[in-house]
């Protein structure tokens, strides 16, 4: 069972609450004594004073064992005696935290509690004038770092990668992809972007011939039937090596070169098979389905979160990394611009409210419980004591001043009827 924690703080108030009931009770006596000694004084003759005397200690000492049973009775049962309605606290302490949690869901977690705190709060206004100051924006974005950098340390890469890589490849297999690459090759085709990828084909073409002229010639010449003449071979492979050369010349200087005309055909032909030919789509879809399910396509797809995670940290570690310092800019303006921009307060306020409120009363109870449990959970003597340790000085107080008050009421009420008898 759960209690609270008896500390030596609270042995230190005990000794205080026992000092200030050692009080009380001398003070208890000392009007019992004056109580009999003027009783004594009255009967003995000593005159109308000891009367008053006499009445006034009578009603402290009423007064003061009233007070002392009123304040007993919420730790303790008076005396060890049964009475009923006493020892509060420990008997009625489940009691009392359903009250208490009940009262703090009514009066602290309703909806409109909440919301006119936080209204009254301007956390929007508040919140910018914080961020605006370059400091708190520092602070902000070292907390932020930190928690980065935590998050990605405990993170086992394994698992990360194993999640991205079926994200990536479950995403990649549901989406079909061939329409959308045919809109994509169909847009380039028609603003000639793809002219840059054909010039620098032909560009590298073009000096890869004249590089490995020899290569080329060789390769023909090795592909020509044993019985022909070797200076024949020779020639043909010069002959066929001269015209392709002269060809990819003329395609990489010539932008209205028929071969170019026949690629800008055959690509925006590709396009449109890609959106609306089935044949085409499936053909598509399956070197797609090959490719992801090749190794070396999947080791890149899971190597891809070490590269990012790596470059995460190091960027998280650095406070001059692009990073950080544009999350500190950013936190700034933001800063800046909650601060003075009385439209985007309240729409922080607003979000804030709504959030807040679908918070208290989605759980609110919840939250009410955790206090009633928590009670529940205590042990019932402990808490007495603990309780007493900490209020126990003040109820002191109680029984002085009802022995107090109540030997002034005392005096009164004997006073006024002497009067009005006499």
């Amino acid at each position: 069972m759960v209690s609270f924690a008896y500390t030596a703080a609270d042995e230190e108030k005990s000794r205080g609450v026992r000092r200030m009931k050692a009080l009380a009770t001398a003070l208890l006596a000392l009007v019992a004594l004056v109580y009999a000694l003027s009783t004594w004084a009255e009967n003995s003759g000593a005159g109308a004073w000891a009367g008053y005397v006499a009445a006034a200690a009578e009603a402290g000492m009423v007064g003061a064992l009233a007070d002392w049973f009123a304040v007993t009775a919420l730790f303790r049962r008076p005396l060890g005696l049964p009475i009923p309605h006493t020892a509060i606290i420990p008997t009625k302490k489940d009691q009392l935290g359903v009250s208490l949690g009940s009262f703090v869901g009514e009066n602290f977690l309703s909806a409109d509690v909440v919301r006119g705190r936080l209204r009254a709060l301007g956390v929007g206004r508040r919140l910018g004038a914080w961020l605006a100051d370059p400091a708190h924006a520092d602070r902000v974005t070292e907390e932020a770092a930190t928690a980065l950098r935590g998050a990605l340390t405990v993170l086992r890469d394994a698992d990360v990668q194993a999640v991205v890589g079926e994200a990536i490849t479950r995403r990649a297999e549901e989406a079909e992809i061939a329409p959308g690459v045919g809109k994509t090759l169909e847009r380039m085709v028609a603003d000639g972007a793809h002219r840059r990828a054909v010039d620098l084909v032909c560009t590298r073409a073009h000096d890869w011939l004249v590089t490995h002229a020899d290569s080329v010639m060789g390769a023909v010449q090795g592909g020509a039937p044993g019985w022909t003449p070797r200076f024949v071979d020779r020639k043909v492979g010069e002959r066929v090596y001269k015209e392709l050369l002269r060809f990819v010349t003329e395609m990489r200087d010539m932008p209205t070169h028929p071969a170019r005309g026949a690629i800008d055909r055959f690509l925006t032909d590709f396009a449109a098979d890609l959106q609306a030919d089935t044949d085409t789509r499936a053909r598509v879809e399956r070197l797609k389905s090959d490719l992801l399910a090749r190794p070396e396509v999947q080791d890149v797809i899971a190597s891809a979160w070490a590269s990012v995670r790596a470059l995460i940290i190091a960027a998280a570690e650095d406070d001059q990394s692009q990073l950080r310092l544009r999350a500190r800019a950013s936190l700034i303006s933001l800063g800046h611009r909650l601060a003075s921009d009385p439209r985007l307060q309240s729409k922080v306020d607003g979000w804030l409210e709504s959030a807040t409120t679908y918070l208290v009363t989605t759980y609110r109870a919840e939250i009410t419980s955790l206090i009633t449990d928590t009670v529940a959970g205590w042990d019932a003597d402990q808490t007495s004591k603990k309780i007493e340790a900490n209020i126990g000085r003040d109820l002191q107080f109680i029984r002085i001043n009802g022995t107090v008050v109540g030997a002034l009421a005392g005096l009164t009420i004997y006073t006024v009827s002497h009067a009005l008898g006499g």
